[in-house]
């Protein structure tokens, strides 16, 4: 068992996400289909009964996410899939969950949209994952990776965050990672099995236990407000995940995450044949956003680049973050259409020659006694850099 554990075998990213759930424990799945995460669905419908688990097909999104939230109040580990407009549907009973401190697991397949959109990967659900989904003030952890094998190895750690905060959580793929095939070592890990003294396991022999999200006293709805603003403080001080590659020496960098990174890399290695010293920086949790990592960064940085599949969503909390270090660009495609790395090297080359403008400029001619001047013209570097598009 232990070498089937570690075979290295060609899986397509929602099968290869489904097993690794099931490797981690998960007890119950709860579903509906729909493109481009339905392999992740009909993986869970063989394999669950196989185990003598529990997967229901539900009869919509509305009815997958409630069952969640009702087995997952029971202390089992719970798991709900699906894509960007099922996702949608599945906001009101997330909020009750975050609200009521119940552990699920939620893997959003994003697909283009807006509305029913197309079946292409999308990476412009990233406002919805990590500003609350639902509503009211709550926050969950979005984990987002960029190849099947990380997706996998990240399933595990997304039940542990659900379980040791109480709180939902997300891992978030596009398209492409659900339904692109990769080599990968099936090398699971099944976190620790907990005692949980809320869970609804019946009430012989020990007082009632009870699972809400709803209080009618203001000021105690605001103390229930208080101790999950504080829960997410630590989830951002200990969680907080990030990526690195080819920033020692590096003058710019790209921001990117899932298949965006991916591309990244590639145009990273073509700039780099051309004399350009960039590197990446990739979040692996969305939220908690690695805020003060990239800060740390921008004041070395010339410049950074953020590459989405979307209209710009995470390059508002890049520019957050650095506050105006640098400047900051964005090159993004919707739809479902993927930057190519050549479009993301022809960005961070109209970055750098916007930089290299702005400083020729920033200084006026030598005066009679031989110093320049600011400039004053108001079109400064972070205002000309960041302006949108793809060029």
């Amino acid at each position: 068992m232990e070498a089937g554990r570690r075979a290295r075998v060609l899986m397509k990213g929602n099968e290869a996400i489904a097993e690794a759930a099931i490797q981690a424990g998960c007890d119950a799945y709860f579903g509906y289909p729909i493109t481009p995460q339905a392999e992740l669905l009909e993986w869970m419908a063989r394999r669950m009964p196989e185990l003598g688990r529990v997967f229901v097909q539900a009869e919509s999104e509305l009815g997958a996410i409630n069952m969640a939230l009702g087995a997952a109040a029971t202390g089992a580990r719970v798991m709900v899939s699906s894509s960007s407009p099922g996702i949608s549907l599945m906001a009101e009973a997330m909020s009750y969950m975050a609200g009521s401190g119940t552990p699920v697991v939620l893997v959003n397949v994003m697909r283009a949209g807006p509305g029913l959109g197309g079946i292409g990967p999308s990476q412009s659900d990233y406002f919805q994952a990590t500003k609350g989904h639902g509503h009211g003030d709550y926050r969950v952890p979005v984990l987002a990776p960029d190849s099947i094998g990380e997706a996998m190895e990240l399933m595990a750690t997304a039940f542990e965050l659900a379980e040791r905060y109480r709180t939902p959580v997300m891992l978030v793929a596009d398209g492409i990672l659900g339904q692109a095939m990769e080599p990968v070592e099936l090398r699971f890990r099944t976190p620790e099995r907990q005692a949980f003294d809320w869970a609804l396991t019946g009430a012989a022999g020990r007082p009632a236990r009870i699972i809400k999200s709803i209080d009618l006293d203001p000021e105690v709805l605001e103390r229930r407000n208080l101790a999950l603003q504080h829960k997410y403080r630590e989830i951002a001080r200990h969680e907080t995940r990030w990526e690195g590659w080819q920033l020692g020496d590096a003058e710019f960098a790209i921001v990117a995450y899932g298949t965006a990174a991916r591309v990244a890399r590639s145009a990273i290695a073509r700039a780099r044949e051309k004399g350009i010293k960039v590197g990446l920086f990739r979040p692996i949790t969305l939220w908690p956003f690695p805020e003060h990592e990239l800060a740390r960064m921008s004041r070395q940085l010339h410049g950074i680049l953020t590459v989405e599949l979307s209209s710009g969503q995470m390059v508002e909390d890049v520019r957050l973050a650095v506050e105006g270090r640098c400047p900051v660009a964005f090159h993004g495609r919707m739809g479902g259409l993927v930057p190519t790395p050549d479009e993301v090297l022809g960005a961070l080359k109209a970055l750098r020659g916007r930089v290299e403008r702005t400083r020729a400029t920033s200084v006026s001619p030598p005066t009679a006694h031989g110093r320049g001047t600011p400039s004053t013209s108001g079109a400064g570097l972070d205002a000309g850099a960041r302006r949108g598009g793809r060029g």
